[in-house]
C-alpha cells in the first residue's frame, strides 16, 4: 500500500488548512454563541473549488478524488466544525446525488450552481417519525398531472435555512415501505414550501438545522430524481459516501482537540513543571494521537475503495463510527486536560466536545454503524 499522498492532495490539504487558519479559526467561537451561518465564508469556500470537489468539471466541480475531499474536509473541521459539515453536506449529499441520478437538464441547473457555490445544497431524509428507521417517513408526494403536492414535514435538515436546493425523500406509494419512496430536487421557490423551526442545539450551532415544511407544495415532474420508487436505494448509497465526510469532520474535530492540549500541556505548569511532563497527561496525549491516526487509516481506506469503484459501505461505516468516538473521547479529554479553563469559554475544547457529539449521531448513529458493520461480516 502507498501511504503518501500525491502532489495535488497535499496541495490541496495545505490550501484547506491556511483557509481554516486564516477564515475560520479566528470567529469559531463567535459564530458559535451567536449561531450565525458562516453564508460569506462558504461562498469563498465556492470560489477555491471547495462546494464540488468530487464533480466532474464539466459540471462546475473540480473533478477531484475522495481522499482529496475528505482531507479538505478535516482541515476545515479543525478551524470550525460547522463550517466543515456545510462543506460536507454539500459536497456528499447533495452534489453527488445529483450527478449521479440527475438528468443533463437537472445537472445544468441544480449542479452547477452548487459545484461552484453559487448555490448552496441541503439533504433531507429525516422525520419526526423516522430516524434510523429511514424508510418510515410519511411526507407524502400524491402525482397530480405534471407536478407531484407534497404535504407534510421534514426534520432535522442540515443548511435547512440558508440551502436554495433541497435533495428530499418522500413517500410517492403508501402501498410499499422502501419501494415506495422516491427522491426529489426541491427548488425552496416553489409554492407551498417553507422553512420551519430552527433547532437550538448543542454544538456546530454556526450551522442551521431546521424542520421544512410542505403545504400542498407543488414539485414538477421533472424534478424527480432518478426513477419513481428507487428514494430508499439511493438515500441509503448516499449516506456511505455521506459517512466518509462525517469521518473527516469528526477527525478534524479531534485533531484540533490534540493540538489545542499539547500547546496547552505544554506552557501551563503546576507542581514545578509543565502539565505535558506529567506521565498521566502523557498517556492521554498519546492515545489521542493513536486513535486519531487509526481513525485516518480507516478513511483513507475507504476512500480509496469509493476511488477504486469498490464497494465501501462496511469501510466507510467503520471509518464513521471509530473516528466519531474517537473524536467524542480525544475533546472530553482534552476539557480534562485544560481542567476548570477547559469548561470555560476561553479556550476552544469547550466548543469541540459540544461539536463532537453530533458526529455519533448524524449520517447514521454509533449503533447503526455497528448494525451495518455487523450485517456486512455475517453476510446478512
Amino acid at each position: 500500500m502507498d501511504f503518501k499522498f500525491t502532489e495535488e492532495q497535499e496541495m490541496i490539504r495545505d490550501t484547506a488548512r491556511d483557509f481554516a487558519k486564516e477564515h475560520l479559526a479566528p470567529l469559531a467561537g463567535a459564530r458559535d454563541e451567536e449561531q450565525q451561518f458562516p453564508i460569506e465564508v462558504i461562498r469563498q469556500l465556492g470560489d477555491l473549488g471547495f462546494m464540488g470537489m468530487m464533480v466532474n468539471e464539466k459540471w462546475g466541480g473540480s473533478g477531484l478524488d475522495a481522499i482529496s475531499y475528505v482531507l479538505a474536509i478535516q482541515e476545515l473541521s479543525k478551524g470550525d466544525a460547522s463550517a466543515g459539515v456545510i462543506c460536507s453536506v454539500n459536497n456528499s449529499l447533495v452534489c453527488f446525488n445529483i450527478e449521479k441520478y440527475g438528468t443533463d437538464h437537472q445537472k445544468e441547473t441544480y449542479l452547477k450552481p452548487l459545484a461552484t457555490g453559487q448555490a448552496l445544497g441541503a439533504y433531507s431524509l429525516s422525520e419526526s417519525v423516522s430516524g434510523s428507521d429511514a424508510a418510515g417517513l410519511q411526507c407524502f408526494a400524491e402525482k397530480k398531472g405534471d407536478h407531484y403536492l407534497v404535504n407534510g414535514t421534514k426534520m432535522w435538515v442540515t443548511n435547512g435555512l440558508h440551502s436554495d436546493y433541497v435533495v428530499c425523500f418522500l413517500r410517492t406509494d403508501k402501498s410499499h415501505k422502501t419501494r415506495g419512496i422516491s427522491a426529489f430536487i426541491v427548488d425552496k421557490k416553489f409554492p407551498g414550501f417553507k422553512v420551519g423551526k430552527k433547532e437550538n442545539k448543542l454544538g456546530i450551532r454556526a450551522s442551521d438545522t431546521t424542520e421544512l415544511v410542505f403545504e400542498n407544495c407543488m414539485v414538477p415532474k421533472e424534478n424527480l430524481l432518478g426513477e419513481e420508487g428507487m428514494g430508499f436505494k439511493i438515500a441509503m448509497e448516499t449516506l456511505d459516501g455521506g459517512r466518509i465526510g462525517i469521518s473527516a469532520q469528526a477527525i478534524g474535530i479531534a485533531e484540533g482537540a490534540l493540538e489545542e492540549s499539547v500547546k496547552y500541556t505544554k506552557a501551563r505548569e503546576q507542581f514545578g513543571q509543565p502539565l505535558a511532563k506529567f506521565q498521566a497527561n502523557e498517556f492521554k496525549i498519546a492515545d489521542m494521537a493513536m486513535r486519531i491516526d487509526a481513525s485516518k487509516l480507516l478513511l483513507y481506506r475507504a476512500c480509496a475503495m469509493k476511488d477504486a469503484g469498490e464497494k465501501f459501505g462496511k469501510e466507510a461505516a467503520m471509518a464513521k463510527l471509530f473516528a466519531s468516538e474517537t473524536a467524542m473521547w480525544a475533546t472530553t479529554q482534552a476539557v480534562q486536560l485544560h481542567g476548570g479553563y477547559g469548561y470555560t469559554k476561553e479556550y476552544p475544547v469547550e466548543r469541540m466536545m459540544r461539536d463532537a457529539k453530533i458526529t455519533e449521531i448524524y449520517e447514521g448513529t454509533s449503533e447503526i454503524q455497528r448494525i451495518v458493520i455487523a450485517r456486512n461480516v455475517l453476510n446478512w
